[in-house]
């Protein structure tokens, strides 16, 4: 009766332990996924910025009026980061077509400058973007997996979504296996 009573207790102990472990993994892939998310933030304000900065130089350069007109009210929409992500690279896009198409634009010392600013900070986004969607497997494979995923129907953890669909179709390929 006593082993019986000690194998329970036993059983228990290694299934809390085991509720601990995963719960503590959750808990660190969400605090870098956050982490993630806050640098992805403050990248995406600075490319803002940068973008703002281009608009009157190519203004007056091009004598246009209308170039990247939606940029400084981008931030009222109330994207999430997915969308101001999205909404921010076709505008990075458009400054540097118009940049091809008008060579004259390579003039000036400090559009160039912005350019360099703007080339670092879409390394810096691109990094911190590969990081948060590495991360987003980690926890979406805890998700999926089982003893894992009994964690995650009590703490309510729900699956996040990625920064591109490269990532998604290869966690969906290899979630399938």
């Amino acid at each position: 009766m006593l082993g019986i009573v000690i194998g329970i207790c036993v059983l228990i102990l290694l299934i809390v332990i085991l509720i601990i472990v995963y719960h503590n993994k959750y808990q660190f892939c969400v605090i870098k996924i956050d982490n993630a998310e806050d640098d992805i933030e403050i990248y995406l304000e600075k490319k803002k910025e940068l973008l703002e900065k281009s608009i009157p130089i190519i203004n007056k350069e091009l004598k246009k009026k209308d170039f990247l007109e939606e940029i400084p009210y981008i931030m009222e929409k109330g994207l999430d980061h997915f969308e101001l992500h999205n909404s921010l690279k076709t505008a990075y896009n458009e400054l540097f077509k118009t940049i091809d198409d008008n060579e004259k634009l390579l003039k000036s010392d400090s559009l160039i400058k912005i350019i360099d600013e703007l080339n670092s900070n879409e390394e810096d986004i691109i990094g911190t973007i590969k990081f948060y969607n590495d991360t987003v497997v980690d926890y979406n494979k805890l998700i999926s997996s089982f003893p894992s995923n009994v964690v995650a129907l009590f703490c309510r953890y729900k699956k996040k979504d990625f920064y591109n669909n490269e990532k998604r179709e290869i966690y969906e390929i290899l979630n399938e296996r």
